[in-house]
């Protein structure tokens, strides 16, 4: 068995670090930078202030935001074109995981000749790519979800065929990141449950999959720790800054740590976020009780260390209902059907999607 291990690039954490936003730019020697997020934040007042302290500082700007959650690939076009037309030589992404995943996918597909589906996360599709072409990116999150600062992929919905792809190439990890803590305290409590559950997803399944990567395992069960200590004070109090940091860092660590696979959450939340516009977060909060008791037998062990790392009984049932009883906090739907009308489902399709899903590869239980 033969196994690939990476790390995240460099990371500036604490409050105000934005405002070292134009310092990250002269390192990385960019110059005429295509500023990306999406439309609900391009016009909020942090924002604003963040441009114009960039545009007191750098001769040149370019601003691209035409979209919105779950985006397309239509929307990377746009924004290659913006990039082009403008001569951009790198990408500052700030926002959620859509403006961060379209901010890589931008600066990637910049400089390449062939369609993005080309990229797919498949065996070694990211070879066909032009390595030395690839603008250098800065990312900026504003909520503590994702993780695709931290990540080597972005997650675009191929219109056409309704199916979210996985685009990967080791260059899309962005050069610098900034994780300050400020960025995040508005967020509404729904948006920080949310996005704080898919942290959680994402160092729970990093955790239980099956590759050898036993620091990446010590990443993921960090991760955890740090959302069980802050994510409801996070939820209740979105001013406290440490539990906002700490949430920052947990959405890093488990992005970080799913180089060593995911599950069945997440091929599962996939086509439903493609199909039906669903928030990522939230699907895989709604799925993650029903995969975590599809793969008991499998995962058992894994998670009774996991209970004694996090303090609580030592038992598959007690980790079960200490996600039950944190959803019932964060006031998380229990079932699809409490926030959509499932009778537009064609269970037989989704089905299908989820189990061709690159995800399902690391789910532990395989039948």
């Amino acid at each position: 068995m033969k196994f690939n291990w990476n790390y995240p690039t460099t990371v500036w954490v604490g409050q105000d670090r934005v405002r070292d936003l134009v310092e990250a730019c002269i390192n990385l020697n960019i110059k005429k930078p295509l500023f990306v997020t999406d439309k609900d934040l391009i016009n909020l007042p942090f924002i604003i202030q963040i441009i114009s302290e960039i545009k007191v500082k750098l001769k040149e700007l370019s601003i691209f935001s035409n979209f919105s959650g779950n985006p397309i690939g239509e929307n990377v076009d746009e924004g290659v074109n913006e990039f082009k037309i403008n001569n951009c030589d790198g990408v500052i992404a700030i926002g959620g995981g859509s403006a961060i995943d379209v901010g890589k996918a931008i600066a990637f597909m910049s400089g390449q000749n062939r369609p993005i589906w080309d990229f797919e996360d498949i065996g070694d599709y990211w070879k066909r790519a032009d390595t030395k072409k690839i603008s250098p990116i800065i990312a900026i999150p504003t909520t503590a979800g994702t993780g695709s600062e931290t990540g080597r992929a972005s997650a675009i919905i191929n219109k056409k065929t309704g199916i979210k792809k996985i685009i990967f190439h080791p260059k899309i990890l962005p050069s610098i990141v900034i994780l300050d803590p400020n960025l995040t305290v508005d967020l509404s409590p729904r948006l920080t449950a949310a996005t704080g559950m898919d942290a959680l997803a994402h160092n729970l399944e990093a955790f239980c999959a099956t590759n050898f990567h036993p620091m990446a395992e010590g990443i993921a069960l960090e991760g955890m720790k740090l959302i069980k200590k802050s994510l409801v004070v996070a939820f209740k109090d979105g001013k406290n800054i440490e539990a906002r940091q700490n949430l920052l860092a947990a959405s890093s660590m488990g992005s970080t740590a799913f180089q060593r696979g995911l599950g069945a959450i997440h091929s599962l939340s996939h086509p439903v976020n493609a199909q039906f516009n669903i928030h990522h977060g939230l699907s895989n909060a709604i799925f993650m009780p029903y995969v975590l008791t599809f793969n008991k037998t499998s995962i058992e062990k894994k998670i009774i260390s996991i209970c004694d790392y996090l303090d609580l009984d030592k038992k598959f049932d007690s980790f079960l209902a200490w996600i039950l009883q944190l959803r019932k906090e964060l006031e998380i739907p229990h079932k699809l059907s409490d926030i959509m009308d499932c009778s537009k489902i064609n269970i037989e399709e989704l089905s299908l999607m989820a189990f061709e899903d690159p995800s399902t590869d690391g789910n532990p239980k395989k039948d």
